[in-house]
């Protein structure tokens, strides 16, 4: 008895692990790893009396348990990376509008990925984030990891494979808001390029490299300042539509 509890309640645990690990805010590295060992803990405290007695009894081999394991990891990072994948989105918008606007040797290090990204790619990460407590997403994260021991219980999924083909058309969603979110400076900065193009064959004294890279980033940040004021509803819409894909995706699993 003791060992199968402890089974399910292990299970518990690594869904929720995986979603400490990959979601954002909750998987950010700036948030302690015994703060997330903390949540974790509590968060399977308090799931384990509601759904363990759905869970799948425990596996006869260690070959078995395993699998269970891993299944478990695999559909708490796809919780996770379901509003992650948001944060792509708009880190990648940040990256499109440095370049244009020469930015993109201003780099930093990214915490999350160790990687280098421009200026304006943070600036974008940490408008999403803000957006993001204050739309309250991290709860809706939380109803939704708990709506998936209602839907999949802890071990079922061994039996069932994950549908990779759903994951990724959710990811290719970060693209979509990429596009969305870099399109009114890009064509501001294109009007720019285009007139400043006109004016340089039309007057050949004309100092069009410095004269058009300052326009260029002067009208770009006049463009996103303005902009930023439809990032909220923009970023409720599509964090709306990876619960969604979520919830079908937890639907497709079961």
């Amino acid at each position: 008895m003791i060992e199968a509890f402890l089974s399910r309640a292990l299970l518990v645990a690594i869904r929720v692990g995986g979603l400490m690990t990959f979601a954002p805010f909750f998987g950010n590295v700036s948030l302690p790893g015994a703060v997330k060992a903390t949540l974790t803990l509590i968060l399977t405290a308090l799931l384990l009396p509601v759904y363990a007695s759905g869970a799948k009894p425990a596996a006869g081999t260690a070959g078995e348990w395993v699998i269970m394991a891993l299944s478990e990891v695999a559909l708490g990072m796809a919780v996770g990376l379901t509003t992650q994948f948001v944060f792509d989105g708009m880190e990648l918008a940040g990256q499109i509008i440095g370049f244009q606007f020469g930015f993109s040797l201003v780099n930093v290090i990214d915490p999350n990925s160790q990687v280098e990204i421009t200026v304006l790619s943070t600036f974008h990460s940490f408008a999403a984030l803000l957006i993001f407590m204050q739309l309250g997403v991290h709860r809706w994260i939380l109803r939704a990891v708990a709506a998936s021991f209602q839907m999949i219980p802890p071990g079922s999924l061994a039996t069932v494979p994950l549908p990779a083909a759903q994951l990724l058309r959710m990811a290719g969603g970060m693209w979509l808001l990429g596009a969305e979110i870099a399109f009114p400076v890009l064509l501001a900065t294109m009007l720019v390029d285009l007139t400043v193009g006109f004016m340089s064959k039309a007057a050949p004294q004309f100092p069009a490299i410095f004269l058009g890279i300052s326009a260029k980033v002067l009208v770009g940040l006049a463009v996103l300042y303005g902009a930023v004021a439809l990032w909220p509803a923009t970023l409720e819409r599509f964090y709306f539509h990876a619960l969604a894909n979520l919830e079908s995706l937890l639907a497709i699993s079961r």
